[in-house]
Formats: C-alpha cells, sequence, structure tokens
C-alpha cells in the first residue's frame, strides 16, 4: 500500500489549466525575475491581453512601491476566484516530472510538495529543509499580503537535492516516454519549452519516497558528508524561489494551532533538481545600485586602502571574460561606472565568499547613505544598461561553484543573499501549475 508521505515529502493534489487555456500565455516567468526592467513585463502583458494567465495571480516585483499594491493583491486573489468558478483549472492527483528545454541543454524537475514542519529559513537552521541564502526581509511582506488569502498557490520555488548517485529524478527520466505528457508547449519570450509527465502511478510514487527515505538514513549522512549531527542531516536546499517558501513557512506558523496539522497550507509545491544535472548552471546574481552619492571606486579605497587592488579594462566584455576566469582562492568582481570599467581584487578579503565581501562593502556604504537603492539582476545586458547612468554602477560577480556546496551549508549555515542564480533569468521557472491551500 502506498504511503501517502515519508517525512518531508507528500503527493500533491494539483490543479493545471484546462484544454481551452492558451498555455503559452497562461506560463509566466517568475515574480523575482526582470525586476529593473519594466518593458520586460510591458511586453509580457501586450503579449498575454485578455486571456487567462498566471501574470493576472502573481505580481512580479518590478511593480513593487510603483503602483497601487493593495489594489493589485485584490485583482489576484479575485482572479484566482473566477478562474475556480469558471473551472479553468482541472485536478491531477499525483507528483510530475518536469522536462524543461534551454539553451544549453534539458533540465529535469520533480514537481512535488514538501512539509513545512522541516523547513526553516534562519540561517543557523538544522532543519532537513534549508534556505541557501540569506532573506532579503522587505520582500517578503507584500508576498504574505497575496498569499494570505489566496485559495491557490502558484510555485516557482527550485529546490536542490545532493543527489550525486542519481537515483531520484534519473530512473524516472530514463522511462518517460512511457509516461502519460500533461502538457508540452513552448514558453513565451523565448524561454525554451516545457513538458510535464504524469507520476500518479503507485509504483513510481513509492520509489520516489523510498529513496527520499533512505537519503534520510544516518548511514547516507555518514557517507556523504562525514560526521552525523544536526547539522548535518540535510535533503533539501532552496536553490530558487526561498522568499516564497519564507512567506509559506511564515503564514503555516502564523495559523496552524487554528487551522490544525491536516491543513492543505502545511505543504508547500516545488520543483525538486539534482544539484549533479549537467544542465543546471550556477549563475552569478549581480549587483546595481542606483543614485550613489560618490564613486564605487573612490569608496572602495577609502573603505579598504591597500587590501585591495584595482585594474582599469578597456571594455565591458574583457573584463567579464577576466572575472570568470577568476582562479579558487582569489576574490576578483568587476565594477561598471561612469562609462569606465575595472577588475577590483582583494587582497585581504573580508568573507569567504566573494559575493559576500561585496555585499558586506554595500550594506555598509547603504547604511551610511552612499546611495539610495540597491538591485539584484540575474542577466548582464540590464547590468551593463543601467550602469551607463552617471549615477547608478554596476557590480559583476563571480560565478558560485556546485562542488562543495551542501558542505558549505552544512558548515557555514545560509549563503549571503543573492549569491546565485539557477541558470539565466530566461530560464527561471515558469508559474504553470496550481494548488489550493485554503479549504
Amino acid at each position: 500500500m502506498l504511503k501517502e508521505s515519508v517525512s518531508i515529502l507528500k503527493v500533491p493534489e494539483i490543479l493545471l489549466p484546462c484544454n481551452k487555456v492558451n498555455m503559452k500565455k497562461w506560463a509566466t516567468i517568475a515574480c523575482d525575475q526582470f525586476t529593473s526592467n519594466k518593458s520586460y513585463w510591458d511586453q509580457v502583458e501586450s503579449e498575454v491581453g485578455s486571456d487567462p494567465s498566471t501574470l493576472k495571480i502573481t505580481f512580479p516585483e518590478c511593480y513593487l512601491g510603483k503602483i497601487d499594491e493593495t489594489g493589485k493583491i485584490q485583482d489576484i486573489h479575485r482572479e484566482m476566484k473566477k478562474y475556480l468558478e469558471e473551472n479553468l483549472l482541472v485536478l491531477h492527483r499525483g507528483m510530475i516530472l518536469i522536462e524543461r528545454k534551454i539553451d544549453h541543454g534539458i533540465r529535469y524537475g520533480l514537481l512535488a510538495a514538501i512539509d513545512l514542519e522541516d523547513y526553516d529559513y534562519t540561517r543557523t537552521s538544522t532543519s532537513w529543509i534549508r534556505a541557501t541564502e540569506g532573506t532579503v526581509a522587505e520582500r517578503i511582506p507584500p508576498r504574505i499580503k497575496i498569499r494570505e488569502d489566496a485559495p491557490l498557490e502558484i510555485p516557482h520555488i527550485l529546490v536542490l537535492i545532493d543527489d550525486d548517485q542519481r537515483k531520484l529524478i534519473e530512473p524516472i527520466v530514463a522511462i518517460k516516454d512511457s509516461l502519460p505528457i500533461l502538457y508540452d508547449f513552448d514558453l513565451m519570450m523565448n524561454s525554451g519549452h516545457v513538458r510535464g509527465y504524469s507520476l500518479a502511478d503507485p509504483k513510481i510514487e513509492n520509489q520516489i519516497l523510498s529513496v527520499i527515505a533512505e537519503a534520510q538514513t544516518d548511514a547516507a549522512i555518514e557517507k556523504k558528508y562525514g560526521d552525523v549531527n544536526e547539522r548535518s542531516r540535510i535533503i533539501f536546499a532552496i536553490g530558487d524561489g526561498n522568499h516564497s517558501l519564507a512567506t509559506a513557512k511564515a503564514i503555516w506558523e502564523k495559523h496552524k494551532q487554528e487551522w490544525g496539522m491536516d491543513h492543505p497550507a502545511r505543504y508547500a509545491l516545488v520543483e525538486i533538481e539534482n544539484l549533479h544535472d549537467t544542465a543546471l548552471f550556477f549563475e552569478p546574481i549581480h549587483r546595481v545600485i542606483f543614485n550613489k552619492k560618490n564613486s564605487v571606486i573612490s569608496q572602495l579605497e577609502h573603505q579598504y586602502g591597500n587590501e585591495i587592488e584595482i585594474t582599469a579594462f578597456s571594455d565591458h566584455e574583457a573584463l567579464f571574460k577576466e572575472i570568470d576566469a577568476t582562479p579558487d582562492g582569489i576574490q576578483s568582481f568587476g565594477i561598471l561606472e561612469d562609462g569606465k570599467v575595472f577588475k577590483v581584487t582583494y587582497r585581504n578579503a573580508p568573507s569567504g565568499l566573494c559575493v559576500g565581501s561585496v555585499q558586506q562593502f554595500l550594506d555598509s556604504w547603504k547604511s551610511k547613505g552612499g546611495f539610495e537603492e540597491i538591485d539584484y539582476i540575474h542577466g548582464i545586458d540590464d547590468v551593463v544598461q543601467i550602469a551607463k547612468s552617471g549615477n547608478h554602477a554596476g557590480f559583476y560577480l563571480p560565478p558560485v561553484q556546485k562542488n562543495g556546496f551542501f558542505q558549505s551549508i552544512i558548515k557555514d549555515g545560509a549563503l549571503p543573499r543573492k549569491t546565485f542564480s539557477m541558470g539565466e533569468a530566461h530560464e527561471k521557472r515558469f508559474y504553470v501549475e496550481c494548488r489550493r491551500i485554503l479549504k
């Protein structure tokens, strides 16, 4: 007999668009992408038009602080209820194998529900499910307002598993041609193709749940990470969507005494991906700052003196290539400001990761009123474009290596916020599936 859940994983009840919905217009990219590129979202809105779409039941962060947020959230809740009332969403009970074609290959994921009782996003967490990076506190309240009274969740959360033996997802991929296809379509804005395979088969479900149960044993933990202790007992790390999952956790903790432990809001729908998937790349998340009061270079020299080395470059492409080739053990990053580009290298870095050292500098400078705002950018084109303004500047960061990634979380806790991105911005997860979170 099938076990409904094994500790942290649960077989979900998923809602998918019915046949009359245009899937290319329905599916839109995660709300935390292209946050400084309003033209992207204007184009999405134009493409969607009046058709049903996840654009209308999510809140792109590009608009935060720039529109009537209360009215927008009311519209989101209204639209969700409308889709349910008009039977635009049909029930699928079971997990889904996700096949996503992106620029450099095919990436696979497993759509399932995880137990929020086993998730803790604080830096010192010892839970089975952990954040990979610090939380940007100001990005949670708008999401809480959306989810608090929402009948549906629409996930863009990507969860990593350190499955070097490839026991969880890859055996399912090997039999995918025998599985029923739930959806199969091109994504908008040249973002590739997505296909979903039904895993509503007791044999497959038991296989998945058994792999997770085995990974939670002390023998498996010891083989992978050495000493078995509260820090090394980890299965999942949040790769993308930590703020959305943190929001789900906050609401669950607030209401669980009232709702009871069998409430659907105890769980969150996520896509699990193997850290060792060859098509999964860790891209750096760059920084841009707005309305700076003085030069970044002069501020760096003032703060670090002889502890940094600054080298001017003739163009940003040569700079980016140099930063990408930074040897292990060296921390170098790029600066774009006032039409000039520089390579900055720490002689004595203040943090274990380059992104941590840069974030410390930016946090310190901002606290002194050195600039007005900071944004976290996935694509280099936006960094270059924004830095062209005389009072803005861009920070180009090197990639984070996957090797030793989980060990780093075990040892040091959550990484600095916005440390890495799982792929380029247009390769992020698109909203496709929904799940009821209110009874």
